[in-house]
């Protein structure tokens, strides 16, 4: 089956709202593992009310279009589909709670013949009292095998791939066997993380990790390693999936710290795969955005 690349040409997103409270950012966190040593002070910020923070990716699920790839217009093969690459950019630092809107948009969509082909789809979000710019997210998603439908549009983003030199830090992050059920409750019940019979049928042997539950384990690796553990510090957070992850596996996190910026990768070194590549995170304050980040001409 081939993506109907027409209809993502010109689909059409309704106008996105969301309003999140504390509840929200704690339960994001507590999903991700944050809390996981109840005497660590770093950590405290993320999973307690008082002086709450949050973590900067959970800007990519707020004001999620949800699984519009499920219309059957667009001929997406859900049962094919993985997540691709994930980018958000943090025009200013993530409040603990808040009121958003946002507009959406496909903007590129990637024939890539037998081996499938990729849609992307950005959002800007912005504060509904002051219609200020709060984060841009960009999206790719992975179509197996829907490919060979002859026709590409828009601008992908293009990957940074990390130093071609040993990593400066390397930090492991363990996962819980129930995580991927923890992290469902926050936004994608998509049941290729919970269902070992839909599993199955993707072509895993069990559920797997959300991927942006994995990108939000970078989160956890890079806050004190290159962030002094200050989520405002972190502007922008992005990486490609390449393998799946398993709850319960030890996720081991390379960075390579570079001042303004952070490269990062993930391995899982008891199958020795990389699950996680051509990370990058920008640092401190005074980065551009890049061109796909502010969606300006989509606010009312």
């Amino acid at each position: 089956m081939a993506l109907n690349v027409d209809a993502l040409e010109t689909w059409a997103f309704p106008r996105l709202a969301q309003d999140y409270t504390d509840r929200d950012s704690l339960l994001y966190a507590v999903s991700l593992g944050f809390g996981q040593d109840p005497i660590d002070p770093a950590q405290l910020p993320f999973v307690y009310e008082r002086d709450l923070k949050a973590v900067p990716t959970m800007a990519a699920i707020l004001c999620h279009p949800g699984r519009w790839t499920a219309d059957p217009e667009l001929g997406v093969t859900l049962s094919k589909v993985v997540h691709g690459e994930q980018r958000v950019f943090l025009h200013r630092p993530l409040a603990p709670s808040g009121e958003l809107y946002a507009r959406a948009r496909v903007t590129a969509v990637e024939d890539k013949g037998e081996k499938g082909a990729v849609i992307h789809a950005a959002r800007t979000m912005f504060d509904a009292q002051t219609h200020e710019p709060v984060a841009s997210v960009l999206h790719s998603t992975f179509c197996r095998v829907d490919g060979g439908f002859g026709r590409s549009f828009g601008h992908a983003p293009e990957a940074t791939p990390c130093p071609n030199r040993k990593p400066d830090l390397i930090i492991d992050v363990v996962t819980r066997p129930e995580q991927a059920l923890l992290y469902r409750l926050n936004i994608d019940r998509n049941p290729l993380h919970a269902d070992p019979a839909y599993a199955a049928k993707a072509g895993f042997d069990r559920p797997i990790l959300h991927g942006l539950c994995i990108y939000g384990l970078a989160v956890r690796a890079l806050l004190p390693t290159v962030a002094d553990n200050d989520p405002a510090a972190i502007r922008s957070v992005e990486c490609r999936f390449s393998r799946p992850v398993f709850p319960g596996e030890t996720v081991r996190f390379q960075i390579w710290n570079e001042g303004t910026r952070a490269h990062f990768r993930a391995r899982i070194e008891a199958r020795d795969v990389t699950v996680l590549d051509a990370g990058r995170a920008l640092l401190g304050t005074g980065h551009a955005a890049p061109d796909y980040a502010l969606l300006t001409e989509e606010t009312p």
